[in-house]
């Protein structure tokens, strides 16, 4: 690893790499039920397979162009960071084998067992047969690779076991070895990775169903004469940039569809397989598969693909698992009654999920049927499967209402998804918007026009987060219900914009990317150095996902110089180095990485005690200044004001599950010393609740 205090930046690649090292660590710590840690694992798995799709691949690229520009990557060559990265996630992979084979054991020490072909008893032989013939081999795919002309395609998306056939004569008989033989099974998607046995008193049996193939490789290759039979899994990544066609003929939604269907035949970027397998194995699908140097090669265990553990069936033991989450009532606001009669008097703040995200359902089924409601209009980047907000859109359509929707189609991995959400809002009569050339429209905002005494009043929401009920219940996000007219008016200009968007407009309160929100944090950051050099009190306070954009990085450098106390929670990548002397010392910056994903984005800047608090869709990276429609709202009304700064400080407070952010990327747990222990996540939860006065069983 370079020298990074050399420079004033960490890689932005490294510092993803560490919060993945820290998603690792929920899976090794022992205090976090057995089952969650299993859900970790495949948390931890799955955001390693979207970093060498998008991330490994665009470094990748870069290396094989020849452009190895330092600047472009805060101080290591592309070809470095290649080798770099395939190293850190090479000791990441081990730690990760490792820890599952704790979890195993623990496991059995509870009566639940993750058994292997090998381990299979005759009563679970019936049904593991029987389960073979009814359900795995019509689904199974199996490929007698060496006398096609061309290597099939395999997919990033699936695992695959690599076949091995070892004949038992020769095919020539003047040969002096027997015949090898190769094959790929690719292992059923459509079916529950996990295979539970029927249970045997209380002890509890699980096969993965890779093992379950491996026991039945008699059967598949039974027409075969063959002396051994080995099957080893193997999986392949491949690049996902979308390379969007610009034949104008098309419309967007067929360009994103075709080059969504091009993924597959993405260039390979990374190779893992079980590092058991025989060498010659090995080369022939690394040769056949045209894998080279310049790729991700990367040894594993036994099983891949193990994203699948996020859903490990619980087996009813709820023990094992974290207790779940009665998200809270929000206090003025009752789903029985008017929700948008009473954001005509006030602001309200859903913080899910703490409180109940149903109130955004219930905000858009009371608009759908209000007749005083003439129009809807939201943003869309991300939807739940079975999306109650498409049925809540819908359902007003259906109602006369005037229903515009603005959806992000290049949403990464949910190109498939919106596609299928935006054909369907067509044919039921919303008018859908394909977005802006150039720019993702990743703004969280959804604007109701009412007829109120022959007026239009106008009722918003902006969030930090997606409008997805499934989302919102492992998702801290935020979301603002207004009906101030000052902030409702510069919505409706938005989307104005999204309609004519060669117009660039100006708002009065709303912070808005691509045009204004660099340089409105600038002037902010500013400001509290001013209120330093005069010897008053300046403070910034900031909750985001990832800190990596160098201009935003550097002014926050230039306050800590002028003695600006700057605290920063970022739950993933931190480029910032914090406490270096002469640059950042009066800076600290820690992580919480617990049950619930971090993701609201909340910025505090002190004004000398009078203190502006924004929330945001936005992080402080280049992307979300300059290549996307971002929304960053004032918060104005007094009691969510003061909300939003407690929850940042509790947020702060916390010493269980909080990391440090260092420039030795080493994940070092918050100091406690002799304070007692403070979970934010949990404190969060009994912040709202004894707002409340209310009785609820701890989290």
């Amino acid at each position: 690893m370079a020298d990074i205090k050399k420079y004033k930046y960490i890689d932005r690649e490294k510092s993803w790499l560490a919060f993945n090292a820290r998603v690792l660590q929920e899976a090794a710590d022992p205090s976090v039920p057995l089952l969650d840690r299993l859900r970790f694992l495949g948390i931890f798995s799955n955001n390693l397979d979207e970093f060498f799709r998008v991330r490994f691949a665009a470094i990748r690229r870069l290396s094989l162009s020849g452009n190895s520009s330092e600047k472009v990557l805060g101080g290591i060559s592309a070809q470095t960071l290649v080798k770099d990265i395939t190293k850190i996630v090479i000791q990441q992979q081990s730690e990760s084998l490792r820890i599952l084979n704790i979890i195993e054991t623990q496991l059995a020490k509870e009566n639940v067992f993750i058994i292997n072909e090998n381990e299979v008893s005759k009563e679970q032989e019936i049904f593991i047969r029987d389960y073979f013939i009814q359900k795995v081999s019509p689904a199974m795919v199996t490929i007698i690779l060496n006398d096609l002309a061309e290597f099939p395609l395999l997919l990033d998306t699936s695992g695959y076991l690599a076949v091995k056939l070892v004949m038992k004569s020769p095919k020539n008989p003047e040969d002096m070895f027997p015949e090898i033989r190769y094959a790929i099974i690719e292992i059923p998607k459509t079916l529950n990775r996990f295979v539970v046995l029927p249970a045997d008193d209380d002890k509890q049996s699980i096969i993965m169903l890779d093992d379950v193939i491996r026991y039945n490789l008699e059967s598949i290759f039974s027409i075969f004469d063959y002396e051994s039979v080995s099957a080893h899994m193997i999986k392949i990544t491949r690049d996902a940039e979308l390379d969007i066609d610009s034949d104008m003929s098309k419309s967007i939604i067929q360009k994103i569809a075709t080059s969504v269907r091009d993924r597959r035949i993405g260039e390979p970027v990374r190779f893992v397989y079980d590092q058991s397998i025989e060498k010659d194995t090995l080369n022939y699908f690394l040769t056949h598969m045209q894998i080279n140097a310049s790729d991700s090669i990367i040894p594993g265990g036994r099983y891949h693909n193990r994203r699948d553990y996020m859903n490990f069936p619980n087996l009813g033991r709820f023990d094992l698992q974290y207790a779940s989450v009665v998200p809270l009532p929000i206090e003025g606001l009752k789903m029985d009654g008017s929700i948008l009669s009473r954001i005509a008097e006030k602001d309200f703040l859903i913080n899910a999920p703490y409180q109940s995200f149903s109130y955004v359902i219930k905000f858009l089924r009371e608009a759908a049927l209000d007749p005083k409601v003439i129009a809807i209009r939201i943003t869309i980047y991300r939807l739940a499967r079975n999306s109650q907000i498409i049925s809540s859109l819908i359902n007003a359509a259906k109602n006369g209402k005037k229903v515009v929707v603005q959806i992000e189609l290049q949403a990464r991995f949910d190109e498939v998804s919106n596609i299928y959400y935006a054909e369907l809002m067509q044919t039921e009569g919303i008018e859908v918007i394909f977005g802006i050339k150039g720019l993702k429209v990743h703004s969280k905002i959804c604007l109701i026009d009412r007829v109120e005494d022959s007026k239009i009043k106008r009722y918003g929401l902006i969030s930090t987060g997606n409008f997805n009920e499934n989302t919102a219940k492992i998702y801290t996000d935020v979301t603002l219900f207004t009906s101030h007219p000052k902030i409702t008016k510069d919505m409706s200009k938005i989307f104005d914009f999204f309609d004519v968007n060669y117009r660039v407009h100006r708002y009065k309160h709303l912070i808005v990317s691509p045009h204004y929100t660099r340089g409105a944090f600038y002037r902010l950051i500013d400001r509290e150095i001013t209120h330093a050099k005069a010897g008053r009190k300046a403070y910034i306070k900031l909750k985001m996902n990832s800190l990596s954009d160098y201009g935003l990085i550097d002014k926050l450098y230039d306050a800590s110089r002028a003695g600006v106390k700057i605290q920063l929670i970022v739950r993933g990548i931190c480029s910032l180095i914090p406490g270096e002397k002469g640059m950042s010392e009066n800076i600290q910056a820690i992580s919480c990485v617990d049950r619930f994903l971090e993701h609201s984005r909340i910025y505090i800047f002190g004004n000398n005690d009078n203190p502006d608090v924004f929330i945001s869709s936005a992080d402080f990276m280049s992307r979300n200044m300059e290549e996307r429609v971002e929304v960053t709202c004032p918060i104005y009304d007094k009691d969510i004001k003061g909300e939003l700064i407690d929850t940042f400080n509790i947020g702060w407070k916390g010493n269980v599950k909080s990391r440090y952010h260092s420039e030795k990327l080493d994940n070092k747990y918050k100091y406690r010393g002799s304070k007692p222990e403070f979970r934010a996540q949990e404190e969060t939860y009994n912040y709202y609740r004894d707002r409340l006065n209310v009785i609820t069983e701890p989290i």
